[in-house]
């Protein structure tokens, strides 16, 4: 069992927080911590990431996060978009990243990473067998490939990301369809990459860098002094890495 200390900012993620979450379904929790500063300057560097199970939490340190979040990581972009119900941990240098968040967006790394995330969702379940067990993986990776395709276009469009999906019985409608017949995603996948080729982008071609890079100074200076401890900490069950 792994202690992470000071995390900054926490909440739950995953089905729950689109609203595609049903009976049996795990409860997904992501999160960012720092390391103490001086641990930094050490021989061997402290984990980047902590991956736990009993509950299923990923924690980040908090310059992987941000180095994440400048390429447009889906996964780690939405702890700063969550509704305000599913924080579980936010501190005041949590509520400051999510002040910033619209600067670690560009329109190029949005569109890779959003279509490139649901193209990997498409290989998945094109690519698997015809088992009871298969199918509700394909259930599964095809709902994700629709919520993927949905919140990137919507980011790359507007630069606002909406976590909770508008209709939540279309995506299930969805993932049957397609376990029934993988074939059937692919017209979605296509829709949605003419539209990213065909609509102008509210975000900038590159991020902007230099609030992450202060926000981070900030952090490494709060917690310079490695015997002074005053955010949260969790066990994690699992493996760091």
């Amino acid at each position: 069992m792994t202690t992470v200390k000071n995390i900054l900012l926490s909440g739950v993620v995953g089905s729950t927080a689109y609203g595609l979450a049903r009976a049996g379904s795990d409860i997904d929790r992501l999160g960012l911590f720092a390391a103490p500063t001086e641990d930094l300057h050490g021989l061997h560097r402290p984990a980047e990431s902590h991956v736990g199970t009993a509950p299923d939490r990923t924690l980040h340190e908090a310059a992987k996060w941000c180095r994440l979040a400048l390429g447009g990581n889906p996964t780690v972009m939405e702890l700063v978009w969550l509704p305000e119900e599913l924080y579980e941990v936010r501190t005041p240098l949590g509520d400051e990243l999510i002040g910033i968040r619209t600067s670690f967006l560009s329109a190029r790394r949005v569109r890779d990473a959003y279509l490139g995330y649901a193209t990997q969702q498409f290989r998945k379940l094109i690519s698997r067998g015809a088992t009871d067990e298969a199918s509700r993986r394909t259930a599964k990776h095809a709902r994700h490939l629709k919520r993927l395709c949905t919140q990137g276009f919507e980011l790359y469009a507007t630069g606002r990301l909406t976590i909770r999906v508008e209709d939540p019985d279309a995506y299930h409608r969805f993932g049957e369809q397609v376990a029934a017949d993988p074939t059937t995603a692919e017209p979605l996948l296509r829709r949605y990459e003419a539209a990213f080729d065909s609509t102008p982008s509210a975000l900038p071609e590159l991020p902007d860098e230099r609030p992450a890079e202060a926000w981070l100074r900030r952090v490494r200076r709060r917690f310079y002094d490695a015997g002074e401890y005053g955010t949260p900490r969790y066990d994690v069950q699992g493996a760091a890495g």
